[in-house]
């Protein structure tokens, strides 16, 4: 409604053109017009509007906006100004911490909070770890926020609902091990695989690799990032691996966050592999 008393419609016009059908109501206040249908983004950018001044699309309804989380079924949820009190049905409201009231944007023309504040948002909302780390993963592949950039957004949040876990989740995707302490934590899940004692840091087919079983003609690379690849270094990854495939070996690659959080995984997927390469040829 603001917007349209600047425009020099006053109560009276506005009650006029509701009547005659040009505007339609959607919230107290806010009209659509010409028609009541509305497209999804429009249907956001009302409920921001209904919520009054300082008002941003947050949490799910961000993480919608950005592409890092797939559109679900409920309310739209909107952040407001820490002093306010605005609550409107059908909307869920959050009051905005201080600590992040400049943690604001506009995209597609809508406010709303940063890529890192909507990360931050959902890790204090969502149940699932893992649904998080889909939305950190879509973050970075979308370019809207790597995880080393997250990780030092952090430190302006203070002790915000969901940055410790967020942290957390972060550890796993930038954790990065010594050469000794990946030596240290790789061997005894190779042992377990029921692999022998490998080669480390040594040259196979023109390239340094970290661990190697030339019984099994298989080579295992340890990648310090979970996601975030640049394209040069996936391009190389892809050479080096195809060079090892060419000559006739197995390569496969896991990350120290693996290494480290998910060993169990690590052991069964060595298990797998190595029971393959043990097969006599056909």
């Amino acid at each position: 409604m603001a917007q349209l008393l600047r425009a020099g419609y006053g109560p009276e016009a506005i009650r006029h053109r509701v009547k005659r059908g040009r505007l339609h109501p959607i919230y107290p206040r806010v009209y659509a017009v010409g028609r009541p249908e509305l497209t999804r983004k429009g249907q956001i950018m009302a409920a921001v509007l209904a919520c009054g001044e300082g008002a941003v699309a947050s949490h799910e309804t961000a993480a919608e906006l950005y592409g890092i989380r797939h559109r679900v079924t409920g309310p739209i949820h909107v952040s407001v100004p820490s002093f306010s009190r605005k609550r409107v049905r059908g909307i869920t409201t959050h009051r905005r911490s201080p600590a992040a009231a400049s943690e604001v944007r506009k995209h597609e023309r809508i406010p709303v909070t940063t890529p890192a504040l909507t990360l931050v948002d959902l890790a204090a909302t969502l149940h699932s770890d893992r649904h998080l780390l889909a939305a950190v993963n879509e973050a970075d592949k979308l370019d809207r926020v790597d995880p080393e950039a997250l990780r030092q957004a952090l430190e302006r949040f203070g002790r915000l609902r969901g940055v410790a876990r967020l942290r957390r989740i972060l550890d796993r995707l930038t954790y990065r091990m010594t050469r000794s302490e990946l030596e240290r934590r790789m061997l005894p899940l190779a042992k377990r695989a029921g692999l022998g004692v490998p080669l480390t840091n040594v040259e196979v087919n023109g390239y340094e690799v970290d661990f190697h079983w030339p019984e099994l003609g298989l080579v295992v690379e340890a990648d310090g990032l979970r996601y975030h690849r640049t394209p040069a270094q996936q391009r190389r990854d892809r050479v080096r691996d195809q060079a090892h495939l060419r000559a006739g070996m197995t390569p496969l690659r896991f990350t120290h966050g693996q290494i480290r959080y998910e060993p169990e995984s690590v052991v069964e997927t060595l298990r797998v592999v190595a029971g393959r390469a043990r097969l006599p040829a056909a």
